[in-house]
C-alpha cells in the first residue's frame, strides 16, 4: 500500500496494516497487525457525564484506510503508580436534567459552563493584597479583591465533638457506625465517612483530587483545600482560598505539594489564569502569581495541568507556561517554531501534546513530544498524521495515545510508541462498546490530558473498559487487555450484574479495578493477573454501604496502602443540601 505523508503509519489497529517508511521506524512485530495505528474503530462508548447525555464522538465509521472497524474502542487515564480513578458504575438516583450537569449523590442542581475574559491579577505580597497594574508591577489596592480571604469555617474536627447536627440528621459519624454495626463476615471497615460542609454557589462546583501526602488525604473544591487523616477522617487542616478553584493537575510533587488553577477575581465572569502553591503535608499556602494569556486562543482556553517533577505545566490550545513548584520560578513559556505543547500527562516522564499553527490557524496538526520539564527542551518529536488529532495521554510510561478525526471524532484510534518516540504498534481487536469519560465529560473546567477513566497500563499490557454488556437489563461489562508490542487484543473478563468493573492502576503483575455498588450490594477493589484468568476480590466494601456508595457522583476512586477513597467529580445541591452531601468515604480493614 501506499505510503501516508510525513512520519505517520497508516492506520492499523482499527484499520489497514501498518508500513512504516523506509528507515523511519522499525518493522511491525510478526505477525502484523490488522490494523495501523490511527485505524478506524467504532467510537467508544461517551456515557452521559456532568453536562447531561453526551452522543457518541465517533460511531461506525470506516477507517482512514477504508478499512472496516476492528471491533474495538479505547478512553481512559494515563495508568502509572498513581491512585487510580474509577467512572461511577451506577447512574445517580435522578438523571441529569437536561442542558446542565448535576453531582453530588442524592443531592444534585444545575451547572453551567462560565466564559471569563482577562482581568487584573490579585496577588497576595508580604500579606498585603495587591493587583499587577498595565506594566505588571504590584499597585497597591487595584484589584478585584481588596482583602485577604476569611477565616475557613469550623469544620467537625472529627474527634466527636460537634457530631450531633443541630437540626437532628444523622452525622457521618452516626451513619459510619450503623454501617459498621451490619457488616457481614468478610467485609472491610467504613473507616471514616465526611460530609461536604461547604455551602456552594448555585450550580455546584467540580471536585479535584483526592491527593496523597504521607498521612494526609487532600481534596479541593470551591474556595476550599482540605486535609484529612487517612486512618480515620480527621480534620487536619482547612484552608480557605482568595477565589475559586478551577483546575488541578492529576498529581502532587514526591514531597507533596500541588499548585491549583485559580480564578483571577471573585468576579463571576473572571478567567482561571492565577496559580496557587499549597503544602498538601502542612496545609501552608506557597507562592501565588499569574500568567498571561497571549491570543484569542489563549484566552478561552481550558487549562490542562500536570506536575512532572519538581516543574507544574499549564497548557492551553496555543502554547504551555512552566514553573517550578519549589518556588514558582518561571522556567519556561513559548518555545522555538510554530508547534507548541498544550497538555502534558504527570508523572515521572514528561509526555506531551503539542499543536501546529498553521496556515488556516487552526491548530489542528499535532504532535507527541517528550520535553524535559525543566528547560523545555524537546528531546523526540512523534508527528502525527495528518487530520489525526490527540485526545488523551492514556499512559506517559509505556506511551499510550488516544487519536481522533474529525470535527466529530468519527475516527478513532490508539496509538502506541516506544520509549525513543518511534511507532510501536496501534491496538485492535477486542469486545468493543468501550466506555471513555475524562475530566471534560465529568467536570466543567479544567480538561488535562492524563484525566480519563477506566483504563490501566502495564510494563507489556494495556486495559480497558467496555459500557454495560446488556443496556437494557442495566448489565455488568467486560474488562478487555491488549498487548503492547503487538497491540492484539488478549483476554476479557466480565463483571457480576449491574457492578460493573473499572481499571483503575496496575501493581506486581495485576490489574487493579474498582467494583461498582449495586442495590444492597457492596462494591470495593478487586485484582486480575496480567496473563487474565479469575479475578478476585482485594477489599470488599460492606453491602450495608450501598447507599452511601452509590449516591458518589461521577466517582473518583483511589486504592492507597490497602485502603479505598471514594469521591465525587462534582458536587451540588439544593437549599444547602450539598453542605450534607456525604463528600468523602474511606474503606479498609
Amino acid at each position: 500500500m501506499s505510503q501516508p505523508p510525513g512520519q505517520q503509519p497508516p492506520q492499523g489497529g482499527f484499520g489497514a496494516p501498518y508500513d512504516p517508511p523506509p528507515g523511519s521506524y522499525p518493522p511491525p512485530a510478526a505477525p502484523q497487525q490488522p490494523a495501523g495505528p490511527y485505524g478506524a474503530q467504532p467510537a467508544p462508548q461517551q456515557p452521559a457525564g456532568p453536562y447531561g447525555a453526551q452522543p457518541g464522538p465517533y460511531g461506525n465509521q470506516p477507517g482512514p484506510y477504508n478499512q472496516p472497524p476492528q471491533g474495538f474502542g479505547y478512553g481512559y487515564p494515563p495508568q502509572q503508580p498513581q491512585p487510580g480513578h474509577a467512572y461511577p458504575t451506577q447512574p445517580p438516583t435522578q438523571p441529569p436534567p437536561p442542558g446542565g450537569p448535576r453531582g453530588g449523590g442524592r443531592f444534585r442542581g444545575r451547572t453551567g459552563m462560565l466564559l471569563g475574559g482577562l482581568l487584573a491579577v490579585v496577588l497576595l505580597a508580604g500579606g498585603i493584597w495587591l493587583a499587577t497594574g498595565d506594566d505588571g508591577k504590584p499597585t497597591a489596592n487595584g484589584g478585584h479583591s481588596s482583602a485577604p480571604p476569611s477565616p475557613a469555617p469550623t469544620l467537625d474536627q472529627g474527634d466527636g465533638k460537634g457530631d450531633t447536627d443541630d437540626d437532628g440528621t444523622v452525622t457521618p459519624r452516626e451513619e459510619a457506625a450503623e454501617i459498621n454495626a451490619a457488616r457481614k463476615p468478610g467485609e472491610a471497615k467504613l473507616l471514616w465517612l465526611r460530609k461536604s460542609g461547604v455551602d456552594l454557589p448555585e450550580g455546584g462546583e467540580d471536585v479535584y483530587g483526592p491527593w496523597f501526602a504521607g498521612d494526609t488525604v487532600v481534596t479541593a473544591m470551591y474556595q476550599h483545600i482540605t486535609g484529612y487523616s487517612v486512618a480515620d477522617g480527621t480534620l487536619k487542616w482547612n484552608l480557605r482560598l482568595p477565589t475559586h478553584v478551577c483546575a488541578a493537575p492529576t498529581q502532587p510533587t514526591a514531597d507533596g505539594k500541588i499548585v491549583l488553577g485559580i480564578k483571577a477575581s471573585t468576579a463571576s465572569d473572571a478567567s482561571c489564569e492565577n496559580l496557587q502553591m499549597v503544602d498538601l503535608s502542612t496545609g501552608k499556602l506557597g507562592w501565588r502569581k499569574a500568567y498571561v494569556r497571549d491570543g484569542a486562543w489563549d484566552g478561552l482556553s481550558d487549562l490542562a495541568m500536570s506536575v512532572n517533577g519538581d516543574t507544574v505545566t499549564v497548557g492551553r490550545t496555543s502554547r504551555t507556561d512552566a514553573f517550578r513548584v519549589s518556588d514558582g520560578k518561571v522556567l519556561f513559556g513559548k518555545l522555538p517554531g510554530n508547534c507548541q505543547p498544550f497538555g502534558f500527562a504527570s508523572g515521572p516522564v514528561a509526555i506531551a501534546a503539542a499543536s501546529c499553527q498553521t496556515a488556516a490557524d487552526d491548530h489542528k496538526e499535532h504532535q507527541v513530544q517528550r520535553i524535559d520539564p525543566a528547560t523545555g527542551k524537546v528531546q523526540w518529536t512523534y508527528k502525527v498524521k495528518k487530520g489525526w488529532q490527540v485526545e488523551q495521554i492514556y499512559s506517559a510510561d509505556p506511551v499510550v495515545i488516544s487519536l481522533t478525526q474529525g470535527a466529530e471524532k468519527e475516527k478513532w484510534g490508539v496509538l502506541v510508541l516506544n520509549a525513543d518516540g518511534t511507532y510501536r504498534t496501534q491496538l485492535s481487536g477486542g469486545p468493543g462498546n468501550f466506555l471513555r469519560k475524562c475530566d471534560k465529560d465529568r467536570r466543567v473546567q479544567g480538561s488535562n490530558l492524563d484525566s480519563c477513566v477506566g483504563v490501566a497500563a502495564g510494563a507489556n499490557t494495556f486495559y480497558m473498559a467496555t459500557g454495560a454488556v446488556d443496556l437494557k437489563a442495566g448489565d455488568g461489562n467486560k474488562v478487555a487487555a491488549f498487548d503492547l508490542t503487538t497491540g492484539k487484543f488478549k483476554w476479557a473478563i466480565s463483571s457480576p450484574v449491574a457492578q460493573p468493573l473499572t481499571p483503575l492502576r496496575t501493581d506486581g503483575g495485576k490489574l487493579l479495578m474498582y467494583l461498582a455498588a449495586a442495590k444492597n450490594k457492596g462494591g470495593g477493589i478487586a485484582s486480575v493477573p496480567s496473563t487474565g484468568g479469575a479475578w478476585q476480590m482485594v477489599l470488599r466494601h460492606p453491602a450495608a454501604a450501598a447507599v452511601v456508595e452509590r449516591a458518589f457522583y461521577e466517582v473518583h476512586v483511589a486504592y492507597v496502602d490497602g485502603r479505598s477513597f471514594l469521591t465525587h467529580s462534582r458536587i451540588s445541591g439544593m437549599d444547602d443540601e450539598e453542605i450534607e452531601t456525604r463528600s468523602v468515604a474511606a474503606f479498609g480493614n
